[in-house]
């Protein structure tokens, strides 16, 4: 059984995509701090590109009196108009071969009310998951009862799902405690992903976009390139 652990991102990169795909169960760790204003943060956050360069949709989110609020707590800041925005900035690829597959979705994602974050990033991974015809089980860490901090939380996790194998990002390199995955015989692997060259709208190639940039380029072959 093997098992990957994420935190939730908005329209992720194709390797977030590939590495449930190598998965028999994904976890959505959702009920962790969420980190802001690092360069690694996803969460509510991804690129695209235009004829010239790439660029940032970032979903805005409301501040906290308490600190950081764990993620399925995070408010989404609707009073700064953000989703007429990243829906106009689709327009970009109103020329790629599968933009008018998607449009009406994209329309209708973009016209809905959000209020928390979760529903809005559950929504979006539901259906790139679905066109991509990736049947990896979907697990949220908020439904388990799980204790125990850092390494400890992920192995509990994967303890919880009789997992014997549990896939991790390269950056668990820098903080995973191995010997309590070894003690529990789970091995563990770091999944290194190598980003393809596809084709793209425009010239010269940009990697680690928005897995859109990918799906409305390629269409359902798309899950061939992840």
């Amino acid at each position: 059984m093997i098992i990957s652990i994420s935190q939730p991102a908005y329209i992720p990169w194709l390797g977030y995509f590939s590495r449930i795909k190598k998965s028999d169960i994904h976890v959505v760790l959702n009920n962790v701090q969420i980190e802001r204003n690092t360069k690694n943060s996803f969460t509510n956050r991804n690129k695209l590109r235009n004829k010239d360069n790439i660029f940032w949709l970032t979903v805005p989110l409301k501040s906290s009196k308490n600190g950081d609020p764990k993620i399925n707590e995070v408010l989404i800041d609707s009073s700064k108009k953000w989703q007429k925005k990243h829906y106009s900035s689709f327009n970009n690829y109103s020329k790629s071969k599968y933009y008018k597959q998607h449009k009406d979705w994209l329309e209708n994602f973009y016209s809905k009310k959000w209020d928390l974050l979760c529903p809005m990033l559950d929504y979006s991974t539901k259906y790139l998951l679905e066109y991509l015809e990736i049947k990896t089980k979907i697990v949220y860490s908020s439904d388990l009862n799980i204790e125990g901090k850092k390494s400890e939380f992920i192995k509990n996790i994967c303890l919880e799902l009789k997992a014997n194998s549990y896939l991790s990002g390269p950056l668990g390199k820098s903080y995973l405690d191995l010997g309590l995955f070894k003690d529990a015989n789970i091995q563990v692997k770091f999944d290194e992903y190598n980003h393809p060259q596809y084709k793209q709208l425009f010239e010269n190639f940009y990697p680690n976009l928005s897995i859109f940039d990918l799906i409305l380029n390629h269409g359902k072959e798309s899950v061939n390139f992840i």
